[in-house]
């Protein structure tokens, strides 16, 4: 397919589609259709040993679930199994080298279930024990070879709620509840802290920020934001927490970025996305910041662009293969 401009068209000539087969652990070939899609290239100097998914993209219109895999190797964005259960607001993460889906909603309920994908099998599992209680709207992070499920919305209001899973034994266990109710905010680990940034509390979208420090269970409110955000993308790059994207208290889709600074404690503004981007994904893919898809609010967009930390610029990038409205990221070792 090319890679594409920033209105989806394709800036090269279509390439021919190939089968790639793999092998699983049993040693039996594995066969996946290559699905067209192109990136811009990393520098030479960095390893390639990184596969990014995109995970679903659901709306009652087209409640299809896609999954979609990059590989530098190949250069190209290929098919990948689909979730189970088709559903919105499904919160993405990744521990031991598997990719969980968290809660979520459809258009009667919220959910507290939870899958995983093994990407040696392409295939997901609903053995895994569901939340304590449903969630859509939740931040997912790995700390300490655990999962985090924090806040949320129950299908009423926002929720403080705060949930560890521990893979050896399957379940999940409550941790202390937040200061504030957050459903939609953004989480990222640092320092051994963990961060959860923004949401909406129920009335409004947020600024503020919390720290979780897991040697005495206990919160903490650092630094707020310099814009009111829920749907950001987070990620942790060369020692900052950058927030990007999302929407603010008017509704209003964002472009403006930021970072934290741990040294320092405080916040301060990075250049702006080209594009605006609400429920987007911000994610470190073979060492480089990628900003992922999102809405500017006229389009659900396929579009990715990249940081440069050097000069403080967001460059297009390339794009997915297709939409996700609502999809998240999820970057495998």
């Amino acid at each position: 397919m090319g890679i594409y401009n920033e209105q989806g068209a394709s800036l090269e000539e279509p390439q021919n589609h190939h089968m790639l087969i793999k092998q699983n652990k049993d040693g039996t070939p594995r066969h996946r259709h290559g699905s067209g899609g192109r990136l811009g290239k990393l520098a030479q100097k960095d390893v390639f040993n990184h596969v990014m998914f995109v995970v679903g993209g659901w709306t009652p219109d087209d409640p299809s679930c896609l999954v979609e895999q990059f590989s530098p190797e190949y250069n190209e964005w290929r098919t990948a199994a689909r979730m189970v259960h088709s559903r919105g607001g499904v919160a993405v993460g990744t521990l031991e080298g598997k990719i969980y889906t968290v809660g979520g909603e459809d258009t009667i309920r919220c959910h507290s279930s939870v899958e995983r994908y093994d990407p040696d099998s392409d295939s997901w599992s609903t053995d895994v024990a569901p939340l304590c209680s449903p969630r859509s709207g939740v931040c997912l992070v790995e700390m300490d070879r655990y999962l985090y499920a924090i806040g949320g919305h129950d299908g009423m209001t926002a929720t403080n709620t705060v949930e560890r899973y521990d893979p050896r034994m399957n379940s999940w266990s409550k941790q202390a509840p937040m200061l504030t109710r957050r459903s939609r905010a953004t989480a990222a680990v640092l320092g051994g802290h963990l961060y959860v940034m923004g949401g909406n509390d129920g009335d409004t979208t947020l600024n503020s920020v919390e720290r979780y420090n897991p040697a005495d269970g206990t919160w903490s409110i650092c630094a707020h934001m310099l814009s009111p955000r829920e749907n950001a993308g987070c990620a942790v790059y060369l020692g900052y927490i950058y927030v990007a994207g999302g929407k603010d208290e008017l509704n209003l889709e964002l472009s403006v970025a930021e970072r934290f600074d741990p040294g320092t404690m405080r916040w301060t503004p990075v250049k702006r996305l080209r594009s605006k981007r609400d429920n987007m994904s911000l994610v470190v893919f073979n060492g480089a910041l990628m900003a992922v898809g999102g809405s500017d609010g006229v389009t659900n967009l396929k579009t990715i662009e990249i940081y440069s930390h050097e000069t403080n610029m967001w460059r297009h990038f390339g794009s997915m293969k297709s939409k996700h409205p609502g999809g998240r990221v999820a970057v495998l070792c």
